[in-house]
């Protein structure tokens, strides 16, 4: 009688069956933990973006977390006539304001700040020295996940927040 061949054994079949559930089972884990991992993130992703407001009497910059999780403001960074600043005093042109701190703070979900606030006569000021301010900020999740954003609001993800001191706005 012949001896059939090895893998057509019963108990081959069992144990190949066996290996075969074993190596799907593990991917579909695998997968899982991905989408898992995925919903986590997805659950507490910041959007910061960056705004002005201008009215009869007032003018101000504001910051808002449109995300569904908080911001991690690593930095900011702002020029006036592509020169760094280190505070809004350093713009000679802004007359008496109000501000308040925005570099390395955490910005809550659906929350505002607003950095800089005029309220006077002197508004229109503000519109003609506008073009001249850039703002950029670097914020990050919860999850060390960064990105880059300006007065464009269009975020671009990076891998760290890094910034020469020289060129990091202190306010």
């Amino acid at each position: 009688m012949e001896e059939a061949s090895w893998y057509k054994k019963p108990e081959m079949i069992v144990a190949l069956s066996a290996l075969l559930i074993s190596v799907v089972t593990t991917m579909v884990g695998v997968y899982s933990a991905h989408i898992d991992r995925a919903y986590a993130r997805a659950s507490v992703w910041p959007r910061l973006e960056i705004f002005r407001s201008f009215g009869n009497d007032n003018f101000s910059y504001g910051v808002s977390n449109n995300g569904t999780g908080p911001a991690i403001i690593k930095y900011a960074a702002i020029t006036y006539k592509s020169k760094p600043i280190k505070s809004w005093d350093e713009i000679p042109e802004i007359p008496r304001f109000t501000q308040s701190h925005i570099s390395q703070r955490i910005l809550p979900s659906e929350k505002t700040i607003q950095p800089l606030i005029y309220k006077g006569a002197q508004n229109r000021l503000f519109l003609t020295i506008d073009n001249d301010i850039k703002i950029s900020l670097c914020y990050c999740s919860i999850y060390d996940q960064c990105w880059i954003t300006d007065r464009s609001n269009d975020p671009l993800s990076v891998d760290e927040c890094t910034i020469e001191q020289k060129l990091r706005f202190l306010q």
